[in-house]
């Protein structure tokens, strides 16, 4: 019989409707039970596509013994993380804060006044490498519960106020300077692989963000070590396992220093992100690679990510059905010499080996390769080679294909929105741009209330009951103004506009600047979360302070800039520290010091001829920051198209910053050079 779970959108917490354990979803009625039972909670949180959620689920939790003594003893607590991030991390930093290390499935045992006290992540269902089973967890808890109730009171509250206690400094109200940004690059370069690209040892993630900050830093200062690092990091990951070298984008890390064997799910902001990422890396080099991976990756999350209702799913799994009924990561990836034969022919095959790195003794598990692009150099004509990739994907669409996690997040949706909207516009792909324009009109019109209070999430066209987080607001801003700036259509500035007002009441810290996670009028966890670090994909603050400072660029806006001056004072104390971890914040600081530029580009009509070449030519600028409106003069959809008349008759483009104007250009040429940072 389903429980609880039953009755929700999300498809993790789906997952688990059908499990023996009695789950409850993540409400006051859940602890108002632990405290009528008298027992603890048992809260557990994952993903969709996540694998060793996969695996404790199908170990313990559809396990009718195990089930049966959580039931008895425990209310059991199911949260998916991509719906709640706040409860995420608020608990994710108690679990890393007691034991040195985080991780998905997360596994919290709390009193019914949701205060922690013991922690882990992933048990297996028997003692395994100086782990308990999961079993003995429990039965742990439950003595301790029942035996030593004051201890476990004590050790509960004691944790409550360390974390309250964590409050660190956030810098001041000061901007980082170039002092703190040629800090950050220097960080940069001591962890940075010479020899493989990337920063770090395994595994190894795709340093999107900090990617982001090398392009603008490079832009803005000429400095060819922080270009060098971003072309050689693109091209080892677009060359690697983690990049599909069959069907576009890109897994979730690599396992190895190499980039070779991927963790092999497929999420939608890290491919929003590294889209982005190399639609940019082409706007500064003129890379055929880069033209090559930010098209493929963008063609990528509308095949297979697409809704419905025109919005992108969240993930696709890593584990799918390897044709004999097993779950198996990487199944419908991977390859062996003789899979290859069997699709290809002996002579194809052997070419098909030596060009994406098969072997006979394979690099990933049971004589199965990961494809790659290991040889520079063409292994023979790209004809040749393309009819073995349409060959090879053909075959790869008959295996049983990775469960896909469909709910719409509002947060990676901006982020697809953003890229989306860029690469159609650079490489002349209006189908991009309208699939951008299709997700950020479902989210006004299913995630946008009338107050401008976004929903996070949403699945099969009903909005989902979690208000946003300040990273939906960040990067659904993020999009809409990268979309106002392709199209030229004002009501995207428009909303961004509501959105960031909401960042300014409802997210800021009035004393410090500082921003949190959640609304002042959020539900009350055991503290407010705050985290401006990047990680994953940018934190909520770094998101906003950009967001802030490009539509306070194209408005004049002066509460947005002083916002965003203000947030990004933790730029300035974290930025020498930690570039790693806070690579759009420093972006945004490189927007930030050059600016940012703000272009307009004025003509009889948007599709006038002349019109388009200096409104592509702005879009095209790589000044870390730019913002550009386009329209028609007297235009009010943009604030900077005002007091702009066409010049002698012929479309113009206004470029100013820091209060001072150049004199308007028709040239595309000139237009070009004043914005080539």
């Amino acid at each position: 019989m389903p429980n609880r779970l039953a009755h929700e959108t999300s498809p993790y917490l789906l997952q688990h409707a059908d499990n023996p354990v009695d789950w409850w979803p993540w409400s006051s009625e859940a602890f108002e039970e632990a405290r009528k039972r008298n027992v603890p909670v048992l809260l557990s949180v994952g993903y969709s596509s996540c694998h060793w959620c996969h695996v404790m689920a199908h170990e313990s939790f559809e396990d009718e013994e195990t089930a049966e003594y959580l039931n008895a003893h425990f209310v059991s607590v199911k949260v998916d993380r991509e719906e709640r991030p706040d409860v995420d991390a608020v608990y994710m930093e108690a679990v890393q804060a007691a034991t040195g290390q985080g991780g998905w499935p997360m596994t919290v045992f709390l009193t019914p006044d949701a205060e922690p006290f013991y922690f882990g992540t992933y048990f297996p269902p028997a003692p395994r490498q100086g782990m308990p089973s999961f079993r003995q967890v429990l039965q742990g808890v439950h003595q301790a519960w029942e035996e030593r109730r004051e201890e476990v009171a004590e050790v509960a509250g004691k944790i409550v106020r360390d974390l309250a206690g964590r409050e660190i400094s956030y810098g001041d109200a000061r901007t980082p300077g170039e002092e703190e940004l040629a800090q950050a690059l220097l960080g940069l370069t001591r962890e940075y692989d010479p020899q493989r690209g990337g920063f770090g040892g395994a595994p190894k993630f795709p340093p999107s963000m900090v990617l982001e900050f090398l392009l603008r830093h490079h832009a803005r200062t000429g400095a060819e070590g922080a270009l060098q690092m971003a072309q050689d990091t693109c091209e080892r990951m677009a060359r690697g396992g983690m990049y599909d070298q069959l069907g576009g984008g890109f897994a979730r890390y690599s396992v190895d220093r190499d980039w070779v064997v991927p963790h092999f799910e497929k999420m939608l902001y890290d491919n929003a992100l590294l889209c982005r990422v190399y639609a940019h890396l082409w706007r500064s080099t003129g890379s055929e690679l880069a033209r090559r991976v930010a098209l493929e990756t963008a063609d990528f999350m509308v095949r297979e990510l697409r809704t419905n209702e025109g919005g992108f799913a969240s993930a696709l799994d890593a584990d799918s059905d390897d044709g004999t009924g097993r779950h198996v990561e990487g199944a419908y990836y991977v390859w062996t010499p003789a899979q290859l034969r069997e699709v290809l022919g002996e002579e194809d095959a052997e070419l098909a080996a030596r060009h994406f790195g098969v072997t006979e003794e394979g690099t990933f598990e049971e004589g199965a390769s990961v494809l790659q692009l290991p040889v520079r150099d063409g292994v023979s004509d790209a004809e040749k080679i393309a009819s073995i990739s349409e060959r090879l994907l053909a075959a790869r669409a008959e295996r049983p294909a990775p469960g896909r996690d469909d709910k719409v997040v509002a947060a990676w949706n901006g982020l697809a929105i953003a890229a989306l909207a860029e690469t159609g516009a650079y490489f002349d792909r209006p189908d991009l741009v309208e699939a951008a324009v299709a997700a950020a009109d479902l989210l006004v019109r299913l995630h946008l209330d009338e107050h401008a209070r976004l929903t996070r999430t949403s699945r099969d066209g009903h909005a989902g009951a979690n208000t946003g987080v300040l990273e939906d607001y960040a990067d659904v801003a993020e999009g809409f103004l990268a979309l106002a700036s392709v199209t030229g259509e004002g009501v995207w500035l428009e909303f961004a506009g509501f959105l960031l007002d909401q960042v300014l009441v409802r997210f800021t810290d009035p004393e410090s600047g500082a921003l949190y996670d959640t609304a002042a009028d959020a539900e009350r966890l055991i503290r407010r979360p705050q985290d401006p670090t990047d990680n994953a994909a940018p934190s909520g603050w770094t998101a906003a302070a950009n967001a802030l400072l490009s539509y306070a660029a194209h408005t004049g806006s002066e509460p947005h800039r002083t916002a965003a001056e203000r947030a990004l004072g933790v730029v300035k104390a974290l930025g020498p520290r930690v570039p790693r971890f806070i690579g759009w914040g420093l972006a945004a600081a490189e927007a930030l010091l050059d600016g940012p530029r703000e272009v307009a580009v004025v003509g009889p009509a948007l599709d006038d001829e002349g019109t388009r070449t200096l409104h592509r030519t702005a879009l095209l600028g790589t000044a870390p920051g730019a913002v550009v409106a386009a329209g028609v003069p007297g235009s009010a959809e943009f604030p900077l198209l005002a007091d702009r008349p066409l010049v002698g008759g012929e479309p113009a483009a206004y470029v100013c910053r820091n209060f001072t104007c150049d004199a308007p250009t028709t040239e595309p040429d000139r237009l070009r050079t004043v914005l080539s940072g």
